[in-house]
């Protein structure tokens, strides 16, 4: 019984003076991520800091940022615009006007925007876009943009 006694505590040690050691060689603890969820039912708006939506009684939109992203949707006419943005500077601007679904997605420092009307734009940095709406997207990888449909 006393030698079981001796090795739990001896392998608790060890565990814990491991567990040491990693944390003093860490560089930095980094913080969790700050997300932001905005989800709007038909007739529903829902807003954050960094992110807002807006629901008209024919319409479902959602946001998420996190980081320091910001994301706007507004949708209605059976539309389902849906925005993600991941990092700061990332700006998504999201109108669902037509019938369809359609998504934008930003990484840091880019903008991605779609209007239900024209092509979507992605400009400054890794960002996408896809919109059912108008059958056109964009991809930029941060160094060029590519029109998609």
């Amino acid at each position: 019984m006393i030698r079981i006694a001796r090795t739990t505590v001896g392998v608790l040690a060890a565990v814990a003076g491991g567990a040491a050691l990693a944390f003093a060689a860490a560089p930095a603890a980094s913080a969790a991520p700050q997300v932001s969820i905005c989800p709007g039912l038909p007739g529903q708006s829902a807003s954050t800091d960094t992110c807002e939506v807006s629901s008209g009684p024919t319409g479902l939109t959602l946001a998420i940022t996190i980081d320091g992203g910001v994301a706007t949707v507004t949708g209605d006419n059976f539309s389902g615009p849906a925005a993600i943005a991941l990092g700061d500077g990332a700006v998504v601007n999201m109108t669902g006007q037509n019938p369809g679904l359609s998504i934008g997605i930003a990484g840091p420092g880019a903008e991605v925007t779609v209007d239900g009307r024209s092509a979507p734009t992605c400009d400054n940095g890794a960002g996408f876009a896809g919109d059912f709406q108008t059958g056109k997207g964009c991809l930029n990888t941060g160094m060029m943009t590519i029109p998609l449909g």
